[in-house]
């Protein structure tokens, strides 16, 4: 198994997350251990490469960053568990489209264990509880390494939502953990979440002492 070292970061600026995962990324070598980040984020609104304008209704006080991750406009907040995937996909012999099968596939799992059934769609890449959005992928590859990653509701304010079109989708609901009666926070969410995801990808997850 392949090892990966596994980041507590608490509550942390986008901007300073995004800058520090691009510093990352450039000037890791084949030698070092991949990592996954697992932190939240201060209200905003994030816009994808291919992000449309028109799909912010209202941004009002939220600020709006554009960002290098594919995908559309979607909203981090506080609550909202960020696990950030800084891979080597050559290491773990997988394209983009597995590995984001995986990342599906392991918040299904999550939620499967607390007897909540979800799913993937294949139009548009995330996961689903009866139709409402529960977790938003979005990834960046730069010489065959990721960032960026996933985003899990939790225990959140939705309202922001309301601001724009998820994912560029119109009338997109979205749900989290807490109004499906799950009591988790997302420091144990990210925790689960690794020990998923770490198996499906044959990576054994190294805690930082920090956590």
């Amino acid at each position: 198994m392949l090892p990966v070292v596994v980041r507590q970061l608490g509550l942390q600026e986008y901007e300073t997350t995004w800058r520090a995962m691009r510093a990352f990324t450039d000037s890791r070598t084949a030698e070092a251990p991949s990592e996954i980040w697992l932190l939240e984020h201060p209200p905003v609104f994030t816009q994808g490469q291919a992000g449309k304008a028109e799909h912010i209704l209202a941004a009002g006080d939220i600020p709006v960053i554009q960002t290098d991750r594919g995908g559309q406009v979607t909203y981090h907040g506080p609550g909202q568990l960020l696990a950030y995937l800084l891979l080597d996909l050559k290491a773990l012999n997988k394209g983009i489209r597995s590995l984001v099968t995986s990342m599906e596939n392991a918040v299904i799992r999550l939620l499967a264990d607390q007897d909540i059934e979800a799913r993937a769609r294949p139009d548009a890449p995330g996961v689903y509880v009866d139709e409402k959005k529960i977790a938003a992928l979005g990834l960046r590859v730069r010489k065959g390494y990721t960032y960026h990653g996933l985003a899990l509701n939790v225990d959140m304010e939705l309202a922001p939502y309301q601001r724009i079109n998820p994912c560029g989708y119109a009338d997109q609901e979205v749900t989290q953990l807490r109004d499906l009666g799950v009591n988790m926070d997302t420091r144990q969410a990210g925790r689960k979440l690794v020990e998923i995801l770490c198996r499906d990808l044959d990576l054994q997850p190294r805690w930082a002492s920090h956590d």
